[in-house]
């Protein structure tokens, strides 16, 4: 233990006298470090927050798509589904593409049209005013309920009950203001504008419905909800390969599988600036075994054996490494922190690919320092004190 505590202390003190060589060294390891914190660290955060939104929508909601141009179904042929015991809420929607201006404001908005049961299957709360409702529907009124980013960007105020704004050449009143909910995974669910539906058919100048929602009255109901809603949906199209019927564990677990192996992918590619630090680390300590030769005979012939030089210098790699990889943890919570900021997103560093690059940290210092430190170790007392 007092052998590793001096070799400790000397290689510290090696370090210490070369400040800029040792930075420099470091530096690679530093980066790699850096690469594989905050790449694997922004995208688990984001996977929890996408998982969050998917999750708070209910284990209980199946998404409808159609995936075929050539297929055109109503918002009646979806609302047949509601006669079924296992469903408790059909919300087919269609969405426009336009822009939302009030005064010299203006925003790129994707409006939603919407029936009087959307809000409640989709999982959607109000903070002010009512919901788009059947009479809006039915006599086609301009309303409109919005949420709070579009609030923010047209009226800089969430008071916006009464307010009006025009979209596709049409005035729309707002009669509702949406409760902030995050985003999911097609965007920010803050940013949304809902419309009646029968104004967005008239708006796209179209009836066709691609998209719905369907409710199973109970966890339990999810699959017979999903095979009677892929029942019905092969009943309209006669072909199965015309649409998509997704349930909210099945996005889950494709998500965590895409977002998994993205994890990986970035971590192993930030990995490799690691492995080029190590090559420094090795090509810094054969430098080093070099300039120190005649100490390295002058200790060996006053008794010091081969293993006592070997562990002088695989400790001094290992430290410089183990001292990289502090300074690049150090400075991803600082960069992740600025990241959050500057983007509003909650990004947590993930510890698990800390702990890992701490570990390689390690593993670096020593499979790149056994080599230096093995020639440094060879060198016989003679020959070392005859080198200048």
């Amino acid at each position: 233990m007092t052998m590793f505590f001096n070799s400790l202390r000397l290689a510290v003190r090696s370090t210490l006298a070369n400040k800029m060589r040792s930075f420099l060294t470091m530096l690679g390891i530093i980066i790699g470090v850096m690469s594989v914190i905050v790449l694997v660290s922004i995208a688990q955060s984001t996977t929890s927050s996408i998982t969050s939104a998917i999750s708070s929508m209910g284990s209980d909601l199946l998404t409808v798509t159609i995936t075929d141009e050539d297929v055109t179904l109503s918002a009646e042929d979806f609302m047949d589904l509601e006669d079924y015991d296992s469903i408790s809420g059909v919300a087919p929607y269609l969405t426009v593409s336009s822009t939302a201006r009030y005064g010299s404001n203006y925003t790129s908005v994707s409006a939603i049209g919407v029936t009087e049961e959307y809000m409640d299957v989709a999982g959607l709360e109000l903070q002010a005013g009512r919901s788009i409702v059947a009479s809006d529907l039915e006599w086609r009124t301009y309303t409109a309920v919005i949420g709070t980013e579009i609030a923010g960007e047209l009226y800089e105020s969430y008071d916006v009950i009464g307010q009006t704004f025009t979209m596709s050449g049409h005035t729309f009143t707002i009669v509702g203001l949406l409760s902030e909910s995050g985003s999911n995974s097609s965007g920010s669910l803050d940013s949304q504008i809902l419309i009646p539906l029968s104004v967005a058919e008239r708006v796209a100048d179209s009836t066709a419905i691609t998209t719905c929602y369907v409710k199973a009255a109970s966890a339990n109901d999810v699959d017979l909800a999903q095979a009677l809603t892929e029942y019905q949906l092969l009943t309209l199209t006669r072909d199965e390969d015309t649409y998509e019927v997704y349930n909210m564990s099945e996005l889950l677990d494709t998500l965590d599988d895409v977002m998994s192996t993205l994890s990986l992918m970035l971590g192993g590619i930030a990995a490799i600036s690691l492995l080029v630090g190590g090559i420094g680390i090795m090509n810094i300590m054969l430098v080093s075994v070099a300039e120190r030769t005649r100490e390295i005979g002058i200790r060996k012939a006053i008794g010091a054996r081969r293993r006592h030089i070997m562990m002088q210098f695989l400790i001094e790699a290992c430290v410089l490494s183990m001292l990289g990889g502090l300074l690049g943890l150090g400075l991803s919570a600082l960069g992740l922190r600025i990241f959050a900021l500057a983007t509003d997103m909650a990004i947590t560093m993930e510890w698990r690919a800390v702990i890992a690059a701490l570990v390689f940290c390690i593993v670096i210092g020593v499979v790149f320092g056994s080599y230096p430190a093995g020639k440094a170790s060879k060198l016989t007392p003679i020959k070392a004190l005859q080198r200048n």
